[in-house]
């Protein structure tokens, strides 16, 4: 069920001159052109996060291709802008920042001249006339953090704040739902929304807030670690708990019990983000972790993961077979929830019905029949199945294979005439199949139901604005698994170095994956009773890169680090 084509898209301002500078081809511009729309993002922001063009070489080609004068942002003092004039959220929309103001003339930091709106709404926001000074991408993101990051130091203040002592968090309401209107000002509750804004823009996927006994911190995970951004003072951790439980509809009295909710932000008119929430009482109050949803990661496209040609088509194959099973397999974090709704994504036409079954929902998808599982109303794992079989299902996803009964119906059901997607928590793509024998499905119907396994990590991506080759020994780099026919051209292997645009010389993640399709022979393997090592080492003839050497790939082709591959996948 392949997607039509979409039509050709007719190139024109920057886009067309970085095509004619040869700094990317004409397909590669309508590719990021269609990306950086379905992601909400200026051209030039995709192009400089995603690592295809330096800022530089986009800045000088829109200098000169606009005649607007190149800037160098390095000279300015954040506290100096006059930002007064114009609304951060006008600024974040537009991604324009005013830099200075000459009589009744405000001068607009721009990364790309073509961004005439933005110029329009400042003029009239402002009420001076606008002109346009280009400045480097990554120089740009910089300055707007900088200019609008003091908001988060005013939380040291509230001890002092007399307004905090009369707030009252919220009134109890009907099942634990409290009503926080008349709040909104309130120091916590500026606070707890700076919080989640600045989670949200600095592309952290999970908040923690933490009570010690004599401090609080908060930590985001970027890129899969976690890192402090502040630490209010340890009296308000009461507050900041029952502030977010007000948001996600849980009970602000009961502190002795974990509680699970839900809260939805709405960044733009179009845009809305969710946040998974999580309380869990501990000894000196209520530890909170909020899981950021973002619906536009399930609509990032294939070529986004990080996918190597060949895994890519494999992948593509099974997932457009009409029955049989696929399997994504990986700790938790590992980016497998992200995997599946990319393939669901692709197959989500009209033509099919998709259900999936969720413990619990991440991401809405439209288009897709999503249940949640709940224990607690009987709605678990195998129920939703038996009831998707009667709803003439095309595609079932489940999120997690947990028992036999699950496996079970799973399996039969994509003996039957229907494509069956799943995650398994195991190391590896061969440990998945001895995995669902240990639970006790029987070999033949293993050989016969599952067609490909992905066994994935998530590694982060070295920033490519300061990226540094590093000298490592020929020996070295043997002894951690390359092969001397990988190291005869003496290819560059580069590392972390840290700057203004990235988080310790790295910005973003790519996923590492195995893809193992299941072959005749490792069919026949399995029904003789193999083990996860006999198979291991048939995927190796076969010629399957292990996480391992698909790690190393990634590092010859300079978008990660041998230090970062070590973290994800060594043993």
């Amino acid at each position: 069920m392949p997607a039509t084509a979409a039509p050709k898209i007719q190139l024109s301002g920057l886009a067309r001159r970085l095509v004619a500078d040869e700094l990317m081809t004409d397909v590669d511009a309508q590719k990021a052109i269609e990306s950086a729309t379905r992601s909400k993002a200026p051209l030039v922001t995709y192009l400089v996060d995603e690592g295809i063009i330096k800022p530089r070489d986009i800045a000088e080609a829109a200098s000169d291709e606009f005649g607007v004068p190149l800037f160098d942002m390095r000279s300015l003092d954040p506290d100096q802008l006059p930002k007064d004039l114009i609304t951060e959220k006008l600024v974040r929309r537009h991604h324009a920042l005013p830099l200075m103001k000459r009589g009744k003339r405000l001068y607009i930091g721009v990364s790309d001249p073509t961004n005439l709106i933005a110029l329009d709404e400042m003029k009239f926001h402002a009420g001076m006339n606008t002109e346009a000074i280009l400045v480097e991408e990554n120089l740009l993101q910089t300055m707007i953090e900088k200019a609008f990051e003091d908001e988060m130091e005013e939380m040291g203040d509230l001890l002092d704040d007399d307004s905090l002592d009369g707030l009252e968090v919220a009134e109890e309401g009907d099942g634990g739902q409290q009503d926080d209107s008349g709040v909104d000002e309130a120091p916590v509750v500026r606070f707890v929304n700076k919080v989640l804004t600045d989670a949200i823009r600095k592309g952290a996927s999970d908040i923690h807030f933490e009570p010690y006994e004599k401090t609080y911190r908060i930590r985001f995970r970027q890129d899969g670690v976690l890192y402090e951004v502040t630490a209010p003072p340890v009296q308000l951790g009461m507050r900041l708990a029952a502030r977010i439980k007000v948001m996600s509809r849980l009970d602000v009295s009961e502190r002795r019990v974990p509680q699970d909710g839900r809260i939805k932000l709405k960044i733009t008119a179009k845009r809305a983000i969710d946040f998974r929430v999580s309380t869990c009482p501990t000894l000196f109050g209520e530890k909170v972790v909020m899981r950021i949803l973002d619906p536009s990661s399930a609509k990032m496209g294939i070529d986004a993961l990080g996918y190597e040609p060949d895994q890519k088509k494999l992948f593509m194959d099974a997932i457009m077979r009409p029955y049989g099973m696929v399997l994504v397999t990986g700790p938790t974090g590992s980016g497998k929830t992200v995997s599946l709704y990319t393939a669901v994504n692709i197959l989500n036409q009209t033509e099919v019905n998709i259900s999936t079954a969720e413990d619990p929902v991440e991401i809405n998808l439209a288009g897709v029949n999503q249940v949640n599982i709940d224990e607690k109303t009987g709605m678990d794992f195998p129920k939703a199945l038996k009831a998707f079989l009667r709803q003439d299902p095309d595609i079932i996803l489940v999120g997690e294979i947990r028992d036999l009964e699950t496996a079970s119906i799973a399996v039969k059901a994509a003996q039957t005439g229907h494509l069956v997607l799943s995650t398994l928590h195991t190391n590896d793509a061969p440990q998945t199949l001895t995995r669902l024998a240990n639970m006790g499905v029987p070999p033949f119907n293993i050989a016969s139901s599952v067609h490909l396994i992905i066994a994935q990590r998530l590694g982060r991506r070295l920033c490519s604005n300061c990226k540094q080759p590093e000298d490592i020994p020929h020996e070295t780099l043997i002894e951690e698994g390359f092969t001397e026919e990988q190291l005869a051209d003496n290819p560059v292997v580069y590392g972390p170095v840290g700057c203004d645009n990235c988080t310790n010389g790295y910005k973003g993640r790519v996923g590492v994956y195995q893809v193992m399709p299941i072959s005749d022979t490792m069919g026949r393997m399995i029904m003789e009773g193999c083990n996860s090592m006999q198979l291991a080492d048939q995927a190796d003839e076969e010629n399957i890169p292990d996480l391992r050497k698909s790690g190393l790939r990634k590092i010859l082709s300079g978008v990660t680090s041998l230090e970062e591959i070590n973290r994800v996948t060594k043993d």
